[in-house]
């Protein structure tokens, strides 16, 4: 099976760099004009994946949104999954899963797995029980043609306490989380599976990135505060491996799914002008 990593770079070619959040927080689902309930939620998703499936590089669905509902939620999130992948988008599942042993093995088998009703393209994983905690979910992703993006420095405030802090070893934890990950790449021939979320509104951090030859998952622009053009800063000579994400700045334009899309073009051509 081809590997995520060369899916992403010919999907990102082909339609430009751009992530899409469906994230159908009960604010957004209000300003449609939608109930917050599972029609709500059924409505919003299907209706951004009608617009942008067949136009953006990644959609990004929050599980968490769908998960509020029960299991009429999960059922919904199915069916947005198989939509989007039949429409030949790239689906990474934001999920930040991270546990143990067959708790992990559990997670990973739940959204990594071809037979599995959840199966997507990658997703987001917290590496903070360490990275070595996560291995189910690499070697299944490395099995199926998947990827997996860890966390590593996020743009909450509480974050820098932890990714920050140094080890004995002097460098950060987020650094070690950063060189661990491409330790997973090594060998791949074009973009590795295996990336990392940087924040696109941290700044300059000082952390080295230039080594991991995988997906650079930069969360946080449009409406969060983060600018395509701070992405220089953030990421340096990696610029050309970031996937810029938006959310709310996109969602917000619609019900309309013209309005949609050309909120999407908007703000793939802005990061277009900065990544290339």
């Amino acid at each position: 099976m081809e590997s995520f990593g060369n899916r992403l770079q010919a999907v990102v070619a082909a339609r430009g760099p751009l992530c899409v959040g469906i994230d159908p927080h009960p604010g957004l689902l209000e300003r449609w004009g939608l109930r917050d309930d599972v029609a709500g939620l059924e409505r919003f998703s299907f209706t951004v994946v009608e617009a942008l499936a067949d136009r953006v590089a990644v959609l990004k669905p929050q599980s968490a949104f769908f998960e509020r509902f029960g299991s009429r939620g999960i059922a919904i999130l199915e069916s947005t999954i198989r939509q989007s992948r039949e429409a030949g988008v790239q689906v990474l599942l934001d999920v930040k899963r991270g546990d143990i042993g067959s708790t992990m093995t559990a997670y990973a088998r739940a959204y990594l797995d071809p037979d599995s009703p959840l199966s997507v393209d990658a997703i987001t994983v917290s590496p903070y029980l360490g990275v070595g905690s996560l291995r189910p979910a690499f070697d299944l992703a490395a099995a199926n043609g998947a990827g997996v993006f860890a966390l590593a420095l996020t743009s909450n405030p509480e974050g820098p306490e932890l990714q920050h802090a140094v080890t004995a070893g002097g460098r950060t934890v987020a650094q070690t989380v950063i060189d661990e990950i491409s330790q997973l790449n090594a060998g791949a021939t074009g973009l590795g599976s295996f990336g990392v979320v940087v924040g696109a509104t941290i700044g300059e951090t000082g952390h080295d990135l230039s080594k991991i030859n995988g997906p650079l998952l930069a969360p946080g622009l449009g409406a969060q505060g983060g600018d395509p053009a701070g992405l220089r800063a953030i990421f340096g000579e990696s610029l050309r491996n970031v996937l810029p994400s938006y959310s709310r700045e996109v969602l917000a334009a619609g019900p309309d799914p013209a309005a949609l899309q050309a909120a999407a073009a908007r703000a793939a051509a802005a990061c277009r002008a900065v990544i290339g």
